[in-house]
């Protein structure tokens, strides 16, 4: 008897006699064509607000959407994270919460900036000639394409939110508070403008934040260069103050500190040498060179011991020690700068200060330190400018390198009065330019080059131009990390600190990241010079450089935000629109025109969408959870932990979801050049969005993953089998009537297993939701689904479903089990498998207004529960484990065709296997003809046995009686009723009660 039933060789065919499966659910899902039916039913039934309505009592959980840039089609990253987030709301929702779930776009920024201006630069047209709200309408005109572009993708994925009224950054009310929210951290006196170097992209003319970054290999220029001493130990006095002896002070008086650094162009900017106390160095004197230039025997050399020797041999000579050299020494030697003298410039004092950031991996041991042009240097500097200036050292940082990459006036010998004119750094192409030819012309001009060569590396470019950048010291505005708040010891960084320890970690190991980040990150840089953007609305008083705090002028500036947008700030006339009468003379005051980083914009949307309840209801701040990428670690959840402790003294958040990034099916990067890059349009043109989901919610997305054809095979065919079972399911629910439903108690106990069996993967399907573990919560169901019932469960009463009389306790306890499974598994995959849950939810539950995702998880009775019955069936289980294999032994041999041709005798030696199998039909249980228990007895030598099962042995026999033409089964009680002498007493029944029911026989 199979599920289709064909002619038996009998003269009669009983198929149409059987409760066989119906149903129009359609074996090939044609996911592509079918998915937009549904969603345009969803919206038509405006399923998103309906689940506002019928959960508004319920507690909120919030996912906080972290904003997409609106500037290009969405890729496979895009689909992955909106997916997770869908997972997630959608779970949350059936969990039993109100999970709204609000979209939004970043809408501001480079990105954006940058696209306008290449079509600008197509149509030969200069960005400054335009006036500057005109610019900043293209700027908006092309994000709200993108945007649209971009919800209907996002749409196509199944994700559900509140799509007709997202967040835009560039709307008119978020311009308007993140504006508030920058005035409220100036109003803190948390804001201040300084100067630092910031990392700056020459050819996009702006500083970048680290999150902009990406690093590439490249060819830098690498030089050695002699810093000539200028003044001894014994002639300086330490850091103490103090005078000492030195045996080595009048060696050192004629010889030369050796550093090493891959930025030539930054020796002008050198201001110190920073050394480590934590390493060794010596004097060496040279005994022997290989070139004519360079270095020349008899000059005297300090380096760090460990790198001496490389040293000389990159410069083709032979060095001789001649004494060690301390820490307290060096700490008291001045150099004199390397291009002393060169256009009547470089006459300061050059100081050796000690630095954390100093190592012997690489170099001299020595790190020449340009203040303005590293983060290292800057710093070593800054905490040693108390003593510079006791010593007498100018601290001033001058800015040397202007905004095009060129030296300013400030730099003798290379600035634009200069007789080659000003040196540049970087062009507008992010090629190199002529600053470090020149730099090191000067310096072998000077004799001050030990040895140059060229170094393979990884630096910094910008993730969007792809070009390489510098640190260039710049004013910037800047918010502080270590300034008090509220408090002494109340800073930014203790409540950013404190904050994530408050917070949850999904993976829990992600929060040493984001701490470690925190703990030794420099003072928040807020500016840009750019257009496009929320300018940073203050104003400076130009004697003083006070910023005016003033409640009168942020509600004139935010009040016109809010009608206007910040184009006001740039508007003719804004400057005395917005001060009013706050200040006795205009003139006094600057309008700073620079704008805001967009990750302050991004930082701000906690206060902009979670906090505006009249737009959204039904959010809550702090939100329940932020998810992205591993990359916002250093992104938007930092910038958002930043800008909420500032302004709210927590994070904006309770817990942080981290997932990995895609990588092609063999682990490598997805790139266009490479030609390996899976489009999530692709495949839901060929597959449909459901087998996306599915993906998304098998892998292990807390790291990176793989993605590729054989990959999405794998994914297809796990699908085949869900919708497989579905489909039996559905077919066999056609002939279920609920008035029939049987009482748990009244069910035999195979029933009642797969109800305990529900019970369980309740509780363990709800835990891997609660978790946010939706391979785990897949896993769960799948195994159940495939191992369980399609291999087990659905296999055994498949005789009883198709061929038991309708009065059949046991087919009705069956049905009423199937529907059970319908109800809880539906619901169980509804969050992953959107489309395909809700064609099979229809199928037995049409309507208008139906539909699987208005559900919660179906709570299940504590009395499935049944841990007793659940070991009884492991044993019997076990047993029949024993018994199939030994028939899928003859059936590989073709002594048998199908399993009701045997009547396999079972050797069972294990009492409590036989006290499990006591009162069970083991031939029904092991789809046999007939079956023979035999206690105690000594099996044949060749009878099949699992090492697992101890105590059962099989051997195999072929049922004896002639084969029923409806069920298929073999019986010698086939032709006992004389009125149906082709089957059994069981089905002979059957036929009587469907000939009563009027049904066909």
């Amino acid at each position: 008897m199979t599920d289709t039933a064909p002619g038996a060789t009998t003269e009669r065919d009983y198929s149409t006699t059987l409760f066989l499966p119906q149903t129009e659910f359609p074996m090939r899902a044609g996911l592509p064509k079918r998915e937009p039916e549904w969603l345009k039913r969803w919206e038509d039934m405006n399923l998103y607000e309906r689940l506002r309505e019928q959960s508004a009592d319920r507690p909120k959980f919030t996912l906080h959407d972290g904003p997409p840039y609106a500037n290009g089609n969405i890729h496979i990253g895009h689909a992955l994270n909106k997916t997770l987030k869908d997972l997630v709301s959608r779970s949350m929702q059936m969990l039993g919460y109100n999970s709204a779930y609000v979209p939004g776009w970043d809408c501001h920024g480079l990105p954006i900036e940058w696209k306008i201006e290449e079509q600008y630069r197509a149509k030969g047209k200069n960005k400054d000639e335009v006036p500057i709200n005109e610019f900043r309408a293209e700027c908006r005109t092309f994000a709200e394409h993108w945007v649209d572009v971009q919800r209907e993708e996002f749409k196509r994925l199944g994700v559900m939110g509140d799509w007709d009224n997202p967040y835009l950054t560039m709307s008119f009310d978020a311009e308007a508070q993140i504006a508030r929210e920058l005035m409220k951290v100036a109003g803190l006196g948390q804001l201040y403008r300084g100067s630092k170097p910031v990392m700056w992209s020459v050819v996009e003319r702006t500083a970048l934040a680290e999150a902009e970054i990406e690093y590439q290999d490249y060819e830098s220029d690498a030089i050695w260069v002699k810093f000539p001493v200028a003044t001894t130990p014994k002639e300086a006095p330490n850091e103490a103050g103090l005078e000492y002896e030195s045996l080595t002070a009048a060696s050192l008086k004629n010889a030369s500190v050796v550093i090493w650094t891959t930025t030539p162009w930054t020796i002008p900017a050198n201001r110190a040498i920073s050394y480590s106390s934590k390493l060794e160095y010596g004097l060496y004197e040279v005994q022997a060179t290989e070139n004519d230039f360079g270095p020349q025997p008899g000059e005297k050399l300090i380096f760090a011991d460990a790198l001496a020797e490389e040293c000389a041999k990159k410069a083709k000579l032979t060095l001789e020690p001649i004494a060690s050299v301390r820490a307290e020494e060096l700490a008291a030697i001045t150099c004199y700068h390397p291009l002393r003298g060169l256009g009547n410039g470089y006459d300061f004092d050059v100081p050796l200060l000690d630095g954390e950031h100093v190592t012997d991996e690489a170099g001299t041991g020595f790190v020449h330190t340009a203040p303005g042009h590293g983060v290292d240097d800057f710093e070593v500097w800054m905490s040693n400018a108390r003593q510079l200036e006791a010593r007498g050292i100018d601290t001033n940082i001058p800015f040397l390198v202007d905004a095009d990459g060129f030296y300013t006036k400030d730099v003798p010998g290379f600035g634009p009065d200069s007789q080659d004119g000003a040196a540049r750094i970087i062009d507008d192409k992010g090629k190199k330019g002529d600053a470090n030819k020149r730099v090191i012309a000067a310096l072998i001009e000077a004799d001050r080059l030990f040895a140059r060569g060229r170094v393979k590396h990884q630096y910094p470019h910008s993730w969007r131009s792809k070009k390489p950048i510098i640190f260039r010291n710049t004013p910037q505005w800047f918010v502080y990390m270590d300034k008090d708040i509220d408090g002494e010891g109340d800073t930014l960084r203790s409540r950013a600190l404190k904050a994530i320890d408050d917070t949850k970690f999904v993976p829990a190991a992600r929060q040493t990241r984001l701490r470690s980040m925190i703990e030794n990150r420099p003072d928040w840089v807020l500016s840009r010079q750019r257009a496009w953007g929320v300018p940073i609305t203050v104003f400076v008083h130009k004697d003083t450089g006070k910023i005016l705090v003033d409640e009168t002028v942020n509600h004139r500036i935010a009040q016109a935000f809010e009608e206007e947008g910040a184009d006001a700030w740039f508007a003719e006339g804004a400057k005395a629109r917005f001060l009013g009468d706050a200040v006795e003379n205009h003139d006094d005051w600057e309008q700073v025109t620079d704008i805001l980083d967009v990750w302050f914009d991004s930082g701000s949307t906690h206060a902009f969408v979670l906090e505006n309840k009249q737009k959204w209801p039904h959010l809550k701040w702090p939100a329940s959870m932020y998810l992205e990428g591993t990359d916002q670690h250093r992104g938007w959840f930092h910038s958002s932990l930043l800008e909420s402790c500032v302004t709210r003294g927590r994070a904006p958040y309770d817990s942080v979801l981290t997932h990995g990034f895609t990588m092609d099916q063999n682990g490598f990067k997805m790139s266009k050049s490479a030609g390996n890059v899976v489009a999530p349009q692709d495949i839901i043109k060929q597959y449909g969005a459901d087998i996306l989901r599915l993906w998304t919610a098998t892998i292990d997305y807390a790291e990176d993953h793989r993605l590729g054809d054989e990959i999405l095979k794998n994914t297809v065919e796990t699908y085949r089998k869900i919708r497989n079972s579905f489909r039996w399911l559905l077919g066999n629910l056609a002939h279920y009537n609920p008035d029939e439903a049987v009482e748990r108690a009244q069910m035999p106990e195979l029933e009642r297993l797969i109800l305990h069996r529900l019970f369980v993967l309740d509780k363990e399907v709800r835990a891997a939701y609660e978790a946010f573990d939706y391979k785990r919560a897949v896993s769960l169901v799948g195994n159940f689904m495939n191992l369980e019932l399609s291999a087990f469960y659905f296999d055994v009463r498949k005789d009883a479903l198709y061929c038991d009389p309708i009065s059949s306790v046991r087919r009705k306890a069956s049905l009423t089990v199937l529907d059970q499974l319908y109800s809880c598994l539906t619901a169980w995959l509804a969050p992953v498998l959107v489309f395909t849950m809700e064609e099979v939810w229809l199928e037995r539950n049409p309507g208008e207004t139906s539909s699987v995702h208005t559900r919660v998880f179906p709570a299940i009775p504590a009395d499935w529960q049944d841990e007793a019955l659940a070991e009884k069936w492991s044993k019997i289980r076990a047993v029949r484990r024993v018994i199939t294999g030994a028939l899928e032994i003859e059936r590989k041999n073709k002594t048998i065709g199908s399993s009701l041709e045997a009547a396999p005798k079972v050797y069972v030696s294990d009492p409590a296997l036989l006290e499990a199998m006591s009162g069970h039909d083991m031939a029904d249980i092991a789809i046999t003809s007939g079956l023979e228990i035999i206690e105690g007895g000594t099996p044949p030598a060749d009878a099949f046995a699992l090492e697992d099962v101890p105590g059962v042995a099989v051997e195999f026999a072929l049922a004896a009686g002639k084969r029923c033409a409806r069920s298929w089964k073999i019986s010698a009680d086939v032709g006992s009723d004389p009125e149906y002498p082709d089957i059994t007493p069981r089905d002979a029944q059957a036929m009587r009660e469907r000939a009563s029911a009027g049904l066909p026989v």
